[in-house]
């Protein structure tokens, strides 16, 4: 890798640190306990969720859409709110 390879690496691995936040919409595959499908491939269990006051009003149930916010590191989702429409 050359000098220009390597500090474009490290210019744009900066960028994307400075992101704190990724919008994402999921689908509820489960309400007790809740889970959340993104795609195919990543099911979101209670332990990854954040569930906020909103969230607990909302009274999700299966098949419904809702938008979360993943935390920098990817580690925690916080579950935002319902999709209506």
């Amino acid at each position: 890798m050359s000098l220009v390879d390597l500090i474009k690496n490290v210019a744009v691995k900066a960028v994307e640190a400075t992101n704190p936040v990724h919008v994402l919409f999921g689908t509820v595959v489960s309400e007790n306990p809740l889970e959340v499908q993104i795609h195919q491939k990543l099911k979101l269990t209670e332990e990854f969720l954040v569930i906020t006051e909103r969230v607990t009003q909302a009274n999700l149930k299966r098949g419904n859409k809702v938008v979360l916010l993943r935390v920098q590191g990817g580690q925690q989702f916080v579950v935002l709110d319902k999709v209506v429409k």
